[in-house]
């Protein structure tokens, strides 16, 4: 379990490490105008290669595929050092991002055949602990790397580590099952999973930011994700071992968790994300210790999500963790709503603990349901599909809810007539420091502006999180068995 839980430190720390120094890395390689495409080609790599990591582990054998993932990982975080333009840095870190795809759906999925459904809860929750601990962490170092050593080193930190992971699973993942390498790929369906995966978050991505919601290039990809996948689910259902198997959709407890998963995913990124924003305009806190006063929230995830694998181990009840986790999610998304410029940051600080302890109550606890409802054989490609359909609830959680906050931003701006005070980068590029400087009317009608928009945000969240409460009461309590997957085989 080790070498496990220290691969799910590399995927995690990795772009919270690279983060503090993209303004560096733009500098030098005289690539402003395509820095998002740093992000944006990691995210689409890693998104599209997540289930196809997960399916490869059904067919080839899970340490197999880890093996694979790590080295593929190591191997673009190399090149990504060694880049001499904005374009090299681009191609490596989408190379990158393909490793980065199987290494959290091969941890879990390495869970799933190591240990039984009733123990999963305990395990998954000491792996998910690490979340935390490297989204403090991370931050810091890439920080204290860019401003002492170089930003190369951002990428190299990722070597010794992933060396770690790599000798640790080889030693320790020797008996998991080989796999079924009879089984053909499914290569048409891959290359169309990847295509409408890629058009679809490059619409996350673009809407509302580069291209407007109704532009014809945001029209065009949504007619392009719309056609591919309409394609790509009469291809899955006509082959032998599809990429996506959507006969464990027919599983009602597999698909409530996957969409609680998507929900509860798009509420808590959709909104924390934009809390600093809060934090900084309103509350004057620095980039840093805006950062850090997330901190509260991750460490109260990280001892409650332990807490809450070891009750699902001991009583195999997973129902009512979700449930209360879920409904608290809702909750402390609508105290967060109820924020103006008098609320004190300590009081802030209380609902990200009340936060962090639902996040901790949720975490994984949907993936123990969807491995649970699914055949030993499709327990990587349903870990992949679990995964993915997480990973983009909070991509688009976070695009569409960015979309929203500006639009309130801008019209309220607007309306008060004070655009022209925040210069010609207008309303959505305003910084904390040029809020200082305005006058005092101008100032007053931004900041009602931010907490009207971060409040408006948070009232969405919520709602969503409720809708999480429903999805949640709908999923059925099946006794978990305690007997090991490789012992069944």
């Amino acid at each position: 379990m080790s070498g496990l839980v220290v691969t799910i430190l590399l995927a995690q720390l990795d772009n919270l490490v690279v983060a503090p120094a993209l303004p560096t890395i733009a500098g030098e390689l005289h690539g402003l105008n395509h820095l998002a495409w740093v992000a944006t080609g990691y995210i689409i790599s890693s998104t599209a290669s997540t289930p196809i990591w997960g399916k490869l582990g059904d067919i080839y054998g899970r340490r197999l595929t880890v093996l694979a993932s790590i080295l593929l990982f190591l191997f673009g975080s190399a090149l990504c050092g060694i880049s001499q333009t904005m374009i090299e840095l681009i191609g490596f870190r989408a190379l990158q991002g393909i490793g980065a795809g199987g290494l959290m759906v091969g941890v879990v999925a390495a869970v799933g055949d190591l240990v039984s459904p009733r123990q999963r809860g305990k395990y998954q929750g000491v792996l998910m602990a690490a979340s935390p601990a490297a989204i403090i962490a991370g931050p810091l170092v890439g920080g204290f790397v860019t401003e002492y050593l170089t930003w190369r080193w951002v990428f190299y930190v990722n070597l010794p580590l992933g060396i770690a992971a790599l000798v640790l699973c080889s030693a320790t993942l020797r008996k998991l099952p080989a796999g079924n390498r009879s089984a053909p790929v499914d290569w048409l369906g891959t290359v169309l999973l990847i295509t409408w995966i890629t058009t679809l978050v490059l619409i996350t991505s673009w809407a509302g930011t580069q291209y407007a919601w109704g532009s014809w290039q945001i029209l065009a990809l949504t007619v392009a994700t719309v056609a591919v996948f309409i394609v790509f689910i009469a291809v899955e259902r006509r082959v032998s071992e599809p990429v996506m198997p959507l006969h464990v959709f027919k599983d009602r407890n597999f698909t409530l968790a996957t969409l609680l998963g998507f929900l509860n995913r798009g509420a808590m990124f959709g909104a924390i994300t934009f809390l600093p924003q809060f934090q900084q305009f309103i509350q004057g806190a620095s980039a840093t210790s805006s950062g850090l006063l997330l901190a509260p929230m991750m460490i109260a995830s990280a001892i409650v999500a332990p807490l809450r694998g070891a009750y699902v181990s001991r009583t195999g009840r997973y129902r009512t963790p979700i449930i209360v986790g879920t409904a608290l999610m809702a909750l402390s998304l609508a105290l967060f709503s109820t924020m103006n410029s008098g609320t004190p940051p300590l009081l802030t600080t209380g609902y990200l603990v009340m936060l962090g302890i639902s996040t901790g109550s949720l975490m994984s606890v949907t993936t123990t349901i969807a491995q649970n409802s699914v055949p030993l054989r499709d327990l990587g490609a349903a870990t992949g599909a679990s995964t993915f359909l997480r990973n983009m609830g909070g991509s688009l959680g976070v695009s569409i809810m960015g979309a929203i906050y500006a639009a309130q931003l801008t019209g309220y701006v607007d309306a008060h007539g004070a655009a022209a005070a925040a210069g010609p980068s207008g309303a959505t590029g305003l910084t904390p420091q040029a809020l200082q400087h305005m006058p005092e009317a101008a100032k007053h009608v931004y900041q009602t502006a931010i907490t009207n928009g971060t409040g408006f945000l948070f009232r969405w969240a919520a709602a969503l999180a409720i809708c999480g409460v429903v999805v949640s009461w709908f999923i059925r309590q099946i006794t978990l068995d305690d007997t090991a997957p490789m012992r069944r085989v």
